[in-house]
């Protein structure tokens, strides 16, 4: 009869809407697990090619001070060079001329020293050409000193200097070698993770076209049994 017909229906819809309500669930379940993970994949994903695109700039900015420092170096190589080339062919022409002072005044104490009458004349003008030399004497010996000092003082800040730009260099090569690598190995990875998130996003698009196809075929399903008994009651 129609009540027996209308119970045997309500079974039926009943299994049917369990069937609806576990698939949805279930379904509704995995959309968030799979968006949660490409949620969290992105997130992973965006700070490693954040930080590799500052080691990047880091690296550039190393080498760029690594070839200011190089060029820096060769201008004072150049520059020390010069320097010294300078200062060896001042000092030899120094000495020469203070042995030639020195030589000269040897030569007139010895002569004006000897007791001869016929010197005697001539001893006031030789006391002032020797007390000339002595004065020439004198300043060539300062000079001479002057730049000695100036070419050990150069010398020490080259090699101060130079030690300095060594230490930096070194360390700065270290930076470039480790950042790089570290640049290389996050690309790698965030390039992996690209693919394990292209692999979710195909499963989350999987269970969202489930998704809408159980929504059509469970909110098109019949009349309740409760709707129906109603109706024909009416």
């Amino acid at each position: 009869d129609m009540i027996a017909k209308l119970e045997q229906e309500a079974e039926g819809d009943a299994t049917k809407k369990a069937y609806c309500d576990k698939e949805l669930k279930e379904s509704e379940e995995k959309e968030a697990a799979k968006t949660a993970e490409i949620a969290k994949q992105t997130a992973r994903i965006d700070k490693m090619v954040a930080r590799s695109a500052m080691l990047k700039e880091e690296v550039a900015q190393l080498q760029a001070d690594l070839a200011a420092l190089a060029k820096a170096q060769a201008e004072m190589d150049k520059l020390r060079e010069e320097e010294h080339t300078a200062y060896v062919s001042n000092k030899a022409d120094m000495e020469q001329g203070l042995d030639g002072v020195k030589l000269a005044l040897k030569v007139l104490n010895e002569y004006y020293a000897k007791e001869d009458k016929a010197h005697t004349a001539g001893s006031g003008a030789g006391s002032s050409i020797i007390g000339l030399l002595e004065v020439v004497e004198s300043d060539f010996s300062k000079d001479l000193a002057e730049i000695e000092t100036t070419e050990e003082t150069a010398a020490a800040e080259y090699e101060r200097q130079t030690k300095e730009n060594a230490v930096e260099k070194t360390t700065k090569t270290k930076d470039v070698e480790y950042k790089t690598k570290e640049s290389v190995d996050l690309d790698k990875e965030s390039a992996e993770l690209k693919t394990d998130r292209e692999q979710v996003q195909a499963e989350l698009d999987a269970v969202l076209e489930y998704l809408e196809k159980i929504h059509k075929e469970c909110d098109e399903v019949a009349e309740t049994y409760a709707d129906r008994k109603a109706r024909h009651e009416a």
